[in-house]
């Protein structure tokens, strides 16, 4: 029986210059798939998946995830005051008195840096990292699904899916080894290799469960591609070693690091809500005619 997964780590230290002008001031991971942030679909799915504890790895100007995430006694109050008990529970805190921890990335170093400085509040435990900007719709939440396979084959466990090879140099990529259905053995990693040079075009989406000793090889602090410290880098470094796979998710991969994929979202997940179906099909079938008129 392999240990359970009871903490997560959210980084959410980057500066989202993609999205300028809009996240100058505003974190990216709280820009609104229909009316919730980003961050919030990744906490549900790891609340689904049964985490426990809940720990952010911020930078400055991210002082707004905290507070979304804090009791709004006033805001309550008068939602309450005006009959509106619905928005009242919504503006209610997601967590639970020490559920949730905030430790500040100083410098933007690179997904291995932040995930590192998590070190102290996971311990010696296997944990989960999320990355919001990989909104997932699926049946059964990613992580929960991963979760279970965890049970049974334990070590590190990565989210997989299949790119255009020529976007290769976007994601990290794995060496796959043999499939047993959804689970795949990870014979090696590499980080945004060109297409000429890339094991396959399987690449490593925003989740993942990791074992404890990825932080030994964190510890390095060596820099890689981008210069920048590299989480597949210390990835890489433990295959072999310790029980590695990759894992094909049910669902599907939204990637709102991106203008258009952010789009995409919030048309998928409006179509999928009763009180928004029909008036969005509207609108859709509405700008389709207006632009082939």
């Amino acid at each position: 029986m392999f240990k359970p997964i009871r903490k997560a780590v959210f980084p959410v230290g980057g500066l989202g210059t993609r999205f300028l002008p809009a996240t100058k001031a505003m974190p990216k991971e709280m820009l609104p798939v229909v009316d919730k942030p980003l961050i919030e679909y990744a906490v549900d799915e790891a609340k689904a998946a049964g985490i426990e504890e809940f720990i952010f790895v911020t930078g400055r100007g991210k002082a707004a995830i905290e507070d979304h995430f804090d009791l709004s006694l006033e805001l309550e109050a008068q939602m309450l005051d005006k009959g509106k008990n619905r928005e009242a529970v919504i503006s209610h805190s997601a967590f639970k008195p020490g559920q949730v921890a905030f430790t500040r990335q100083q410098q933007a170093l690179g997904l291995g840096h932040a995930v590192w400085c998590a070190r102290n509040l996971v311990g010696n435990e296997p944990f989960a990292v999320l990355l919001a900007d990989d909104l997932i719709k699926s049946h059964v939440p990613c992580l929960a699904q991963m979760s279970n396979h965890y049970q049974n084959v334990g070590g590190n466990i990565i989210a997989v899916e299949e790119v255009s090879p020529e976007h290769t140099d976007r994601y990290g990529i794995i060496e796959p080894g043999n499939w047993d259905r959804n689970l795949v053995e990870v014979e090696g990693i590499i980080e945004k290799p060109s297409p000429e040079v890339a094991p396959s075009n399987i690449a490593v989406i925003g989740r993942y469960i990791l074992l404890p000793e990825v932080f030994d090889f964190l510890d390095s602090q060596t820099v890689g591609i981008g210069g920048e410290i590299q989480l597949t880098d210390s990835l890489s470094s433990m295959v072999g070693t310790f029980p590695f796979h990759g894992f094909r998710f049910d669902g599907q991969r939204f990637d709102c690091g991106d203008k258009v994929g952010f789009q995409e979202a919030n048309i998928a997940f409006s179509l999928d809500r009763s009180d928004m179906k029909e008036p969005m099909r509207e609108l859709i079938g509405k700008y389709s005619s207006e632009r082939n008129a």
